[in-house]
């Protein structure tokens, strides 16, 4: 379920409901709406699912870069 994988997601970088919306649907409500049942389209919960993959790519790989600095 795309509600559950986005819940994880917000746990894991620490970032607000609304603030994944307007990045990742450009719809600070989407989330709050998820959660009251709202059943996105295929393609939508594509779009989603590759923001937040492509999300955690830039994060391991800013982590990299980081520790090759350091």
């Amino acid at each position: 379920m795309l509600i559950r994988s986005i819940e994880k997601f917000l746990r894991q970088h620490e970032m607000a409901a609304t603030k994944f919306g307007r990045l990742a649907a450009h719809d600070p409500r989407f989330v709050l709406d998820l959660r009251l049942g709202r059943e996105p389209r295929d393609r939508t919960e594509q779009r989603i699912r590759g923001f937040m993959a492509g999300f955690e790519a830039a994060q391991d790989t800013s982590a990299v870069e980081a520790a090759h600095v350091g």
